[in-house]
């Protein structure tokens, strides 16, 4: 069930994370920004190693859910982040030392002028929100996480896309030296995925920085990263570098290296199998059995219009 304003949650009391950012140095190369009153120097997080980073939420975010949360341990300590791992319990010590600051973000493509957004700008540019979204993998399990973040349509309007902007392109990091599962062939690098414009501009769709209540851990995508919550969780680029606005469909990572398997939307469809599994149940992480998938992940009435006329077995 959907209710606009949802529960009170409290954030996670787990034990602290490695967060890393070299504040002077940041501070400088954004000076610009400052002067231009963007954000203030002050208001500039201030990571330390060994601490918790708590966000502070300006609001419970609308089309919330009203379900168990699944507990902070489970959502950050079994993920999919193959830039670190093909291993998803590996991940969370092969992340734990990985650079978020300094960090910019690219705008490219059909805008009025190409841009670039240090991700402290990004952050303070919206209020953030917490949302609490159905999280499902197409791997036939999922999450009921509290994200927390803003509606990627109000960074879009940002960007100041031109007319001809028909899809949106999310670049992520791509980095060697710091990710190890960049050796493996198992993905063409770096990891690239899109969405239609309207898909980009539902107020659904966010982009995140955090999540129970505290800065995006490395190991689930930190410092930016794409929600879209009635598509399968590897439509969720992670760590994003690079957004460009363009007329044509992007061939995104999955799609490119196995298209009978991993087409553009992935929109969450219990009648449309994966070739090695069944989607029609799910397996929700700390509970026992399984339960039936729902279309669009249980949002249908807020995003069925989007695909009104489409053969979602073909547009899989």
């Amino acid at each position: 069930m959907l209710v606009k304003k949802g529960q009170k949650i409290k954030s996670s009391e787990i034990t602290p994370k490695k967060l890393y950012m070299n504040r002077r140095k940041f501070i400088s190369s954004s000076a610009a920004v400052a002067g231009l009153g963007l954000l203030k120097p002050e208001s500039f997080f201030a990571f330390q190693e060994g601490q918790k980073t708590k966000l502070e939420i300006a609001k419970k975010g609308e089309y919330t859910v009203d379900e168990k949360l699944t507990s902070y341990e489970q959502a950050t300590g079994y993920t999919n982040y193959y830039e670190f791992s093909l291993r998803k319990r590996e991940t969370i010590e092969l992340a734990k030392d990985f650079k978020t600051r300094p960090w910019e973000v690219s705008i490219k493509g059909e805008v009025k002028e190409p841009l670039k957004f240090a991700i402290d700008e990004i952050i303070h540019m919206f209020p953030l929100e917490e949302r609490v979204y159905r999280w499902r993998c197409v791997e036939a399990w999922g999450m009921i996480i509290p994200w927390i973040g803003f509606p990627l349509a109000e960074f879009i309007k940002k960007c100041a896309p031109t007319s001809d902007a028909k899809f949106i392109e999310f670049t992520t990091i791509y980095d060697r030296k710091q990710m190890p599962g960049l050796k493996s062939d198992v993905l063409p690098w770096p990891y690239v995925e899109g969405l239609r414009m309207d898909e980009a501009m539902h107020p659904l769709t966010i982009l995140s920085v955090g999540m129970y209540g505290e800065v995006l851990p490395n190991q689930n995508g930190a410092p930016l990263r794409l929600v879209v919550p009635w598509k399968y969780g590897f439509k969720g680029a992670k760590s994003i570098v690079k957004i460009r606005f363009l007329k044509k469909m992007p061939r995104t990572a999955w799609n490119r290296q196995k298209p009978e398997e991993y087409g553009f939307y992935a929109n969450v469809n219990p009648n449309v199998d994966h070739p090695r599994w069944t989607q029609k149940t799910e397996r929700r992480i700390g509970e026992e059995g399984r339960r039936p998938t729902l279309m669009f992940n249980g949002y249908t009435d807020e995003v069925g219009s989007l695909y009104s006329g489409m053969d979602l077995k073909k547009n899989y």
